[in-house]
């Protein structure tokens, strides 16, 4: 609770006399009554433990450097860990054209004189979708978990159905969010999610077990192509179809990276790709530096429930001259308000700048060899390490980027293995056993066209001295 008689450097309108004047109009007396619907056990009784005030610029970015310097990042250190946010190479090109004036405007919704952001914007859509091998994609959403949340929406607003089916092996931060997102809609249009089990030797998705939970009111199937654990899902062309003749829509969430070297989802089956944009030419920045993507083909019944505004080319009334605006706005909540099929917040509009650029500078030579040399690199790392005595590698499948590693014949947990491995200043893998219990101790090592021959031979050589 505030003091009404302090002025707070860091809260608007904290001065005493414009604070009573902005009560007085909105009708309260106390200023806990602005916070009345949160429940009163999750309400903070007391004063923050707030430090004194900065109030110059010097001292303030002084005071920020030292906290920065507690930091390790993965500049300093060796870094082997992904899980859906894997450090890739940005070109330089990149971060000077997202840095430009023109573009600080490029936040979201509508600014009508912004004409340069409009068509960056139409340029990411469509490089994005040839990428994809889709007709259609929107600006983004906030990430990818809440691309692949409202792409399960998309299909309930398509077929009427209220269940979905997705993988036991997805990623679980993202299957968290899903869940809230999906769960958090009115009570009516709650959708019930349901995991499919899947193969501990191959780690594919267990297809009688998705026979048995598929039916009439199923309206999607999800599955991750890249998988969260790296694996690819080689029957995916199989599970589509299984999908496809129960009448539901086949969604599949993939690492738009991996698209150089790998088939584009829509070309097995998908009805809808999503995804996160992050690994194309983004900086991995403290939980920012991510946006998420819906794609689809060019057919209204999937165009018109996408939630997100789309950027457009159409002629001007001078010949030969093309204009770049938001279209089709009419089936958004900025057009229909409360109406809306679904929220569109916080956009991540200059991410997707950054990821045009990103796309026209490598081009379809360029993303083949990023992808090759991802394939070519996480390989080699993943055979180096097998031969480490008391180390294995999960999984029969071929997988990308990303592979798991087991310990169970060692003498030392995952845990234990990672502190080691940080007293060299190497990130080790990301520790599983918290959440796929059957791995045993195992954790989940990325490998991107970011390590040397040399950085992989350092890790393993590590791995060999702390896993005895």
């Amino acid at each position: 609770m505030q003091d009404n008689k302090v002025v707070y450097p860091y809260i608007p309108n904290s001065v005493p006399e414009i604070k009573a004047e902005l009560m007085r109009e909105v009708g309260v007396t106390d200023d806990m009554e602005l916070f009345e619907e949160i429940p009163e056990d999750l309400q903070l009784k007391g004063k923050l433990n707030l430090p004194p005030a900065i109030r110059d610029e010097y001292s303030i970015k002084k005071h920020t450097e030292d906290i920065l310097k507690k930091n390790i990042n993965c500049s300093d250190f060796l870094n082997f860990i992904g899980a859906g946010c894997a450090r890739h190479f940005v070109p330089a090109v990149c971060d000077e054209i997202n840095g430009r004036g023109e573009f600080a405007t490029a936040y979201g919704a509508e600014t009508w004189a912004d004409h340069g952001k409009h068509q960056a914007l139409f340029e990411y859509q469509s490089m994005m979708a040839e990428l994809l091998d889709m007709d259609f994609l929107t600006v983004p959403t906030y990430d990818g978990a809440n691309a692949a949340a409202s792409s399960l929406l998309m299909a309930h607003r398509i077929n009427g159905r209220k269940k979905v089916l997705l993988p036991r092996t997805m990623d679980p931060d993202n299957l968290t969010i899903i869940r809230n997102y999906l769960q958090s809609v009115h009570q009516e249009n709650a959708l019930e999610i349901v995991l499919i089990d899947y193969d501990l030797v191959s780690g594919l998705m267990n297809l009688d077990d998705l026979k048995q939970k598929i039916n009439s009111n199923v309206a999607a199937v999800l599955i991750e192509n890249p998988s969260y654990l790296g694996f690819l899902e080689t029957k995916a062309e199989e599970i589509g179809r299984i999908v496809r003749e129960a009448g539901a829509e086949f969604i599949v969430y993939t690492d738009p990276i991996s698209l150089g070297v790998l088939e584009a989802p829509a070309n097995y089956g998908a009805t809808i790709t999503c995804g996160d944009f992050r690994s194309l030419g983004l900086h991995l920045a403290c939980g920012g530096g991510v946006g998420g993507f819906i794609a689809t083909f060019d057919d209204m019944k999937y165009m018109q429930e996408t939630k997100d505004l789309v950027d457009g080319l159409t002629e001007t009334i001078v010949e030969g001259e093309y204009g770049f605006a938001t279209t089709m706005i009419e089936r958004t909540h900025y057009a229909l308000r409360e109406k809306g099929k679904e929220f569109t917040g916080t956009g991540t509009n200059l991410w997707a700048i950054t990821v045009g650029v990103y796309l026209a500078i490598m081009g379809p030579k360029g993303m083949w060899e990023v992808g090759d040399t991802i394939m070519k690199n996480a390989r080699y790392a993943a055979q180096k390490i097998a031969e480490i005595p008391g180390i294995e590698i999960k999984f029969s499948n071929p997988f990308f980027k990303e592979f798991v590693v087991n310990f169970d014949k060692c003498s030392k947990s995952t845990a234990d293995i990672n502190r080691d491995l940080l007293q060299l200043e190497i990130f080790g893998g990301k520790d599983l056993s918290g959440d796929f219990p059957e791995l045993g101790q195992s954790a989940l090592y990325c490998v991107t066209e970011t390590h040397s021959k040399e950085e992989i031979d350092r890790l393993v050589e590590a791995l060999r001295e702390v896993s005895r």
